[in-house]
């Protein structure tokens, strides 16, 4: 019998204590102070393309940045990878 009381009184206090819990992380969350985003991004890529290229596409493929470009030669991709700030890989489309 006293097991009994003894996991009822456990089991009581861990209900009280996750609600509290909850409680706080939905406060803190909706303050807004959990991840706020940068309040500028300064980043600039040199490409190196030709001339009259323009970006006709772009997407996003896992963690890479998939740019489509056209003009200035053949179509082509190009891989940025946004973390490091470079392009990681192209593609030429030969048609």
């Amino acid at each position: 019998m006293r097991a009994l009381l003894a996991a009822v009184i456990v089991m009581g206090v861990l209900i009280v204590a996750g609600t509290a819990t909850l409680l706080v992380l939905i406060a803190h969350r909706m303050s807004g102070a959990i991840h706020a985003p940068p309040s500028e991004v300064n980043a600039t890529l040199e490409l190196g393309e030709p001339a009259g290229t323009h970006i006709s596409g772009i997407t996003a493929a896992g963690d890479r940045v998939v740019l489509y470009l056209s003009g200035g030669g053949a179509d082509r991709l190009v891989f940025i990878d946004p973390h490091r700030n470079e392009v990681v890989g192209r593609v030429t489309i030969v048609r």
